[in-house]
């Protein structure tokens, strides 16, 4: 994959976080530590590990290249031919009386889990089975992890077993793009520390053009902790390539440091940006990555009554939204906190949706990595630059 094109906008002044100093670099061995203002560093840990395979030119014949392990990875034509092949393979799986799709047959997908996760792991899981590969779900606890053995080690053993596909989650920033340097498979991200969840974005953007017919031009207002997200991070990245305005709200605690650089408007004011917004994509506050005192959230804002009433999305306040704007959450989500019951419930929330769209746009991740040797879809007819289609 290559790094997006698109050059960045110009930001307002950086904001700090209490914390001091600058997220870690990718590739850091740091529990929790926040991701770097941009992961270009994951670009170059992915081209050195995928150096010799591929074309005798030295390019990768696959439509993604070898791995996804960030959000920047993907160009404009990348992103959406995953967007695209979501779209259909959405649709023949809709309209099939048969679920599974046999273009994935014989390969082998391991789940390498070593946070917990219900959404990603299972879409993941299904994504694969629905492609007909075989798929081996691992878990840190009851492992040999939990017996001290080393996030190499586990590598070279999945290695020896000859996985085709490596989905990692892994508390530490960073750790899918080391993950990519000890395997030959193809490494998806699926979620580092504070860092990135390049899959997050792609369902979030698929998901906005189901519902609103584009991603250009929206007009995307992400809402919380942002310090230690490391979807708004990915988000951020995939909407500015594909030409989404985004503007980050949160309080200045919740802010990492370096903000100002990224390709994203910030403001404090929620009320004041929610009359122009096509999409609100509200946050969780991940008090679990704030220690001790993030328990209480008094870290970072004084009260968890003071952060709803400043920055939860009610339905007084999702009123201001305009006629056709969606209410987006990437989960697991707080009521009451974030978002009240009855705007997660109600008619403008894509909740829901963007765990049904995570299935075919997974599918279509794996499909264009793996660069099956049929067609993902028999009645796509081939096309120029569209390798994994044909």
């Amino acid at each position: 994959m290559r790094t997006a094109t698109r050059g960045p906008a110009t930001p307002p002044a950086a904001t700090r976080s209490p914390s001091g100093g600058d997220p870690a670099a990718a590739g850091t061995a740091t529990p929790g530590t926040a991701a770097p203002d941009t992961p270009a560093q994951d670009t170059a840990t992915r081209d050195t590990a995928s150096a010799g395979a591929g074309n005798a030119d030295g390019t990768d014949p696959r439509p993604m290249g070898r791995h996804l392990l960030s959000a920047a990875d993907l160009s404009l034509d990348e992103a959406t031919l995953v967007l695209d092949t979501a779209e259909e393979l959405a649709r023949v799986s809709q309209a099939a009386t048969v679920k599974k799709l046999p273009t994935l047959r014989g390969r082998t997908v391991v789940n390498l889990f070593f946070e917990d996760s219900t959404r990603t792991r299972t879409s993941f899981e299904l994504a694969a089975k629905r492609l007909s590969a075989d798929v081996i779900n691992f878990s840190a606890k009851g492992s040999s992890v939990s017996k001290g053995e080393t996030l190499k080690d586990t590598a070279l053993t999945l290695e020896a077993m000859g996985s085709d596909a490596v989905v990692c989650r892994h508390s530490w920033s960073g750790a899918p793009a080391n993950l990519a340097r000890w395997v030959r498979g193809s490494v998806v991200n699926a979620g580092d520390g504070t860092h990135e969840h390049p899959t997050q974005a792609l369902l979030d953007a698929y998901t906005m053009r189901q519902r609103l017919g584009r991603v250009e031009g929206l007009k995307v207002t992400i809402v919380g902790d942002v310090l230690h997200s490391r979807v708004a991070r990915s988000n951020v990245l995939l909407l500015h390539t594909l030409g989404a305005d985004v503007t980050l709200v949160a309080p200045p605690t919740l802010l990492p440091v370096g903000v100002g650089a990224w390709p994203a408007a910030v403001s404090y004011d929620l009320d004041a940006v929610l009359p122009t917004s096509d999409v609100v994509m509200m946050l969780r506050v991940q008090r679990e990555r704030m220690g001790p005192a993030g328990e209480r959230g008094t870290a970072y804002f004084p009260s968890a009554r003071e952060y709803a009433r400043r920055y939860g999305l009610d339905v007084r306040r999702a009123q201001a939204l305009p006629d056709r704007a969606v209410v987006m959450h990437p989960g697991p989500m707080v009521r009451g906190m974030e978002i009240s019951p009855e705007v997660a419930d109600g008619v403008r929330s894509t909740i829901q949706e963007q765990v049904a769209n995570g299935v075919s746009v997974r599918m279509a991740v794996l499909y264009l990595l793996l660069g099956g040797a049929q067609p993902a879809i028999g009645s796509v007819p081939s096309e120029p630059g569209r390798r994994g289609l044909s």
